[in-house]
């Protein structure tokens, strides 16, 4: 009897031990979930992400530059060239000016992705710090954080370079995300500074995904344009941010 209750208890103890490991083993993609829902950091791509427009090809658009910069920019998206490669590409075609920039500014306010105020908005009560990383202009994107309530110094972008009398003299190539892989240093670095331990990256292209690691999870967002290549080889892939708002909501046990 003995030998037989013995027997009993293990194989209740090997079937309880099976149940817990089953329960806290999750899918990749409950694992971004809950590596979101606990951030204490959150970087978010600008174009297609933020906001509902490729910012360059709109300005393409402005300076009558438009279907050649459109297939540049989803090329390079879609991760079929360098970053560097195409951003040069794009800007010598475009080639903008100060006082375009400006006029394009004031004539095409910012539109931002539905949910994306209140997603913000979320994770700050929570804590949670913010930053842009976009491989955009920052004269383009600080309308964008002033919308937003995200401070200037947590934007991350490339920045026009221009001669005295106001034309275009090329870009800042010292700053991180004019190069592929760029992301990827500013999160680090983000790590390195200020010590976050829970960092997740939301984007819609090739240069967010890749970001991952150092990012400790990456979500993908589809909510304006779809690449499937980034559908792939996100975890966790959404179309609407309300989405990552009712994922904040639930509560961790």
């Amino acid at each position: 009897m003995a030998l037989y209750s013995l027997k009993n208890n293990l194989q209740y103890a090997t079937l309880k031990t099976l149940s817990l490991v089953s329960i806290s083993v999750m899918s990749p993609q409950q694992s971004v979930q809950e590596i979101f829902r606990t951030a204490d950091c959150v970087c978010f791509d600008v174009d297609s992400t933020v906001i509902q427009d490729e910012g360059i090809d709109e300005l393409a658009n402005f300076c009558g530059k438009g279907d050649e910069v459109k297939r540049l920019t989803a090329e390079a998206m879609g991760g079929n060239m360098t970053f560097q490669e195409a951003l040069k590409k794009r800007l010598d075609i475009i080639r903008p000016s100060v006082s375009q920039v400006q006029d394009f500014l004031d004539k095409f306010p910012v539109r931002l992705t539905p949910g994306i105020s209140q997603l913000v908005k979320a994770l700050q009560e929570r804590g949670v710090t913010v930053y842009l990383v976009s491989g955009g202009f920052r004269s383009l994107i600080e309308p964008v954080a002033e919308k937003l309530g995200i401070p200037s110094s947590h934007i991350f972008a490339n920045r026009l370079k221009f001669y005295f009398n106001g034309e275009y003299a090329g870009f800042d190539e010292n700053e991180p995300t004019s190069r592929s892989g760029g992301k990827g240093l500013v999160i680090r670095r983000l790590k390195e500074q200020h010590g976050y331990q829970r960092l997740i990256m939301i984007g819609d292209g090739a240069t967010d995904a890749e970001a991952c690691p150092p990012a400790d999870g990456f979500i993908g967002f589809g909510g304006n344009v779809t690449r499937e290549e980034v559908r792939k080889k996100a975890s966790w892939y959404v179309t609407d941010f309300q989405e990552l708002v009712q994922n904040l909501t639930i509560q961790t046990k």
